[in-house]
């Protein structure tokens, strides 16, 4: 039987860390002499195809058909590498938690058992687990790494910080990811479907008016904008033009603070507004609408206090 603790090949450190954490209850549960045929285990097994339930929590929605067909290829040929992940919820019957390509394309050439790791999970962990899963897979786009985020942030009850350690991420990185959901859904599709990058929606995000987002969005796919050609033209619409030839004081005095504004914006996932007069005095704010929204402005100044 195979160590217990060894990790498993492929899955990041979050995801290991849950599996481990599986691993003690199981070793509780052994401790205690308590051998029902419903315990769950951790070592490998063979399970029948036909005893396996998708995953309720599964977050991801689409399947490229030809990667599942190459999959199932490879699968014919060198049989599963990587075993999938289930939990048992009766005598005779299992539940997904990652590896539903596997199993998919397991099942598309008529295998009937499938290499598996029986672990012990709650609700709550099964979807942890199949969250991080996913989004540790090369292939997701932008918005389903967006909508995990999210999901592990609410349904789990994680703050962003701890959510990016789970991920391996920063907690900008995730901030960045999240806020592509404040985009029109039109934006949105395009970006799930690769026909604009995650530079252009970084760079439309940062625009108020979703009439003006579309605006771009809309140059974008016809006239082909890079993400560099956004930005600027994302710079100039904050920039207010001055009639006639004003001091150029003033004038490069407003730029510097529409600059800094459009920056702040970006780091902070919000809108920054800036007041300044000729001696540099003045204020900053940043407004929110909702407690998660402060906790989140709150998280990012790293402040230790509660609002």
């Amino acid at each position: 039987m195979e160590n217990k603790n060894k990790k498993m090949v492929g899955l990041g450190r979050g995801l290991g860390a849950l599996l481990q954490d599986s691993d003690s209850v199981n070793a509780s549960r052994q401790s205690n002499q308590r051998t029902s045929p419903y315990e769950a285990i951790s070592s490998m097994n063979e399970i029948d195809v036909n005893l396996i339930e998708a995953n309720p929590f599964q977050p991801r929605s689409r399947f490229d058909q030809e990667a599942l067909q190459e999959l199932a290829d490879s699968i014919r040929v060198q049989g599963i590498i990587q075993p999938i992940t289930v939990r048992q919820i009766s005598k005779d019957k299992y539940q997904l938690i990652s590896g539903e390509r596997r199993l998919q394309a397991s099942k598309s050439i008529g295998m009937a058992n499938i290499p598996a790791y029986i672990r012990t999970a709650n609700d709550q962990q099964m979807l942890e687990m199949a969250l991080i899963e996913n989004i540790q897979r090369e292939n997701l786009n932008a918005i389903e790494i967006a909508l995990s985020y999210q999901r592990l942030m609410h349904e789990c009850s994680l703050k962003q910080e701890e959510l990016g350690e789970r991920v391996g991420k920063n907690r900008t990185t995730v901030n960045n990811y999240i806020r592509l959901l404040k985009l029109p859904p039109v934006i949105q599709a395009a970006l799930r479907d690769n026909q604009i990058s995650m530079g252009h929606a970084r760079a439309i995000i940062t625009i108020d008016s979703s009439e003006v987002q579309l605006k771009i969005f809309k140059k974008i796919i016809e006239e082909g904008w890079s993400v560099r050609k956004v930005e600027e033209e994302v710079r100039k619409l904050t920039l207010i033009p001055e009639p006639g030839a004003k001091e150029r004081r003033t004038q490069t005095i407003k730029q510097e603070i529409r600059s800094l504004q459009f920056r702040l914006s970006s780091f902070f996932g919000a809108k920054v507004s800036i007041k300044s007069d000729e001696n540099h005095k003045g204020e900053i704010k940043i407004p929110f609408t909702t407690q998660e929204e402060l906790d989140r402005i709150l998280e990012t100044l790293k402040f230790e206090g509660k609002a």
